[in-house]
């Protein structure tokens, strides 16, 4: 069983606290080439420092930014490595699967079928309000945008899924001893991670519904396919492919992607949509392809600490 697997006496709640700590300091040391660029451009060009988010995002040549921003997250996925293997003497495997083995096909499976629907919706978006976007497609840019979006965005996702459908997953499982604690609180704070993208200081807090309703769906995925597979895959394709899609000026990644969104920015049911409809429509499809079954133990159910052969011993 997946989440079990990091339920432990010896994996004390504070363990993930210090962890956690680790993690965000090896992600700041992953921003120290940023802060250097930064500093060359400002000192030695003589361009003015940014004073925003929002300025650094436009700072560098979108390729640039792109790449220095996913950098550190090369540096939290090492950290996660280093908490996982000598704070909780765990493997990497122990927190992504339940299976004797990372299951390639499911991976590749959702990161299929959330392509497919990415780019099928765009395209659709696309012809319906052609005047809302314009063509931003240059060839040398973004064969450059593929290869580090290729290299490094599946790096930013799966750093994201580690920490959130895997460690902390994990970690508030061996805190309440049950299922629906985990889930709630880590997809919860998924979504609230999100809330300095500046998306949502143009569309409004309403869009933290689609941040949080995203979290929930991959610690959903997560517990009844008792492994990260299907939400590693998934992640990868959201992030990947939008990127390559489509930017816009108000977009967290500005990127040199086929077309640029320029209508006003605006939530509504848009929104709403894919967590109200789309997304149980693809836990369906996953359902059914993976025989998913008992989803109220998986979800909501009791976890009890295994017992080991040497705490038999011991009685």
């Amino acid at each position: 069983m997946f989440i079990e697997q990091g339920v432990k006496s010896e994996n004390k709640f504070w363990k993930y606290i210090v962890g956690s700590l680790v993690i965000i300091f090896a992600s700041f040391l992953g921003q120290i080439p940023l802060l250097l660029a930064l500093l060359y451009e400002t000192f030695i060009k003589g361009k003015k420092y940014p004073s925003s988010n929002e300025d650094v995002m436009t700072f560098f040549e979108p390729n640039m930014t792109l790449f220095l921003i996913l950098a550190s997250f090369v540096f939290a996925m090492l950290g996660i490595y280093f908490v996982i293997k000598y704070i909780h003497n765990q493997t990497m495997l122990s927190i992504t699967t339940s299976r004797s083995k990372m299951d390639w096909k499911r991976v590749l499976f959702s990161f299929s079928i959330w392509s497919v629907f990415t780019i099928v919706s765009t395209l659709l978006f696309y012809f319906s309000n052609p005047s809302d976007f314009v063509i931003n497609f240059k060839p040398i840019p973004f064969v450059i945008l593929v290869v580090i979006g290729t290299l490094l965005i599946p790096i930013q996702t799966s750093t994201e899924e580690y920490i959130f459908r895997g460690y902390l997953m994990q970690g508030f499982a061996n805190l309440a001893k049950n299922k629906w604690f985990p889930l709630i609180m880590t997809s919860v704070i998924f979504g609230a991670m999100h809330i300095s993208n500046p998306e949502v200081s143009k569309m409004g807090n309403i869009i933290l519904v689609y941040y949080v309703g995203t979290g929930f769906l991959l610690g959903i995925i997560t517990l009844m396919d008792e492994g990260m597979e299907l939400a590693l895959g998934f992640h990868a394709a959201n992030n990947l492919v939008s990127a390559l899609l489509v930017t816009s000026d108000w977009s967290a990644f500005q990127t040199h992607s086929i077309f640029k969104d320029v209508s006003e920015p605006s939530a509504g049911f848009d929104v709403i949509f894919p967590v109200v409809i789309i997304y149980p429509i693809l836990l369906f499809i996953f359902s059914k392809k993976y025989k998913w079954t008992n989803w109220k133990d998986k979800l909501t159910g009791k976890i009890e600490e295994p017992v080991h052969f040497n705490d038999l011993n011991s009685i």
